[in-house]
């Protein structure tokens, strides 16, 4: 192993840690953080086999293992934003669901004294 290797696989086993650490503390659904245990993981085994990728690269029709990591990157950032596209319009409408709702339930008479006076026609 070479030193990019070495401190590339010390980075991935403490993301790992850290990822079921915030697991455990129930600050991350556990899903999740499978999801991120699983990219942990084809992240390690990339960096200590860079051969691997290549062979699944050419069984694919993919001429080379760094174009197949990069492939799979944009597709699953890809994916990644369209998740938190999705969550994101979701929050906003139940937001708006409840700000409708507050109001309706908050609502009041208008007192004499909050009506705007009529300029008097002369």
């Amino acid at each position: 192993m070479n030193l990019f290797q070495i401190l590339a696989v010390a980075a991935v086993l403490l993301l790992s840690t850290w990822t079921v650490r915030t697991a455990f503390r129930g600050q991350m659904r556990k899903r999740i953080a499978l999801f991120w245990l699983l990219v942990w993981l084809g992240s390690g085994t990339t960096i200590v086999w860079p051969r691997a990728t290549v062979v699944v690269a050419n069984r694919l029709g993919i001429g080379r293992g760094a174009d197949l990591v990069l492939y799979v990157s944009v597709v699953v950032t890809m994916a990644g934003f369209f998740y938190v596209y999705t969550r994101f319009r979701r929050m906003d409408t139940q937001l708006t669901q409840l700000v409708r709702a507050l109001a309706i339930q908050n609502a009041r008479k208008p007192e004499p004294s909050d009506t705007p006076k009529q300029p008097s026609a002369h």
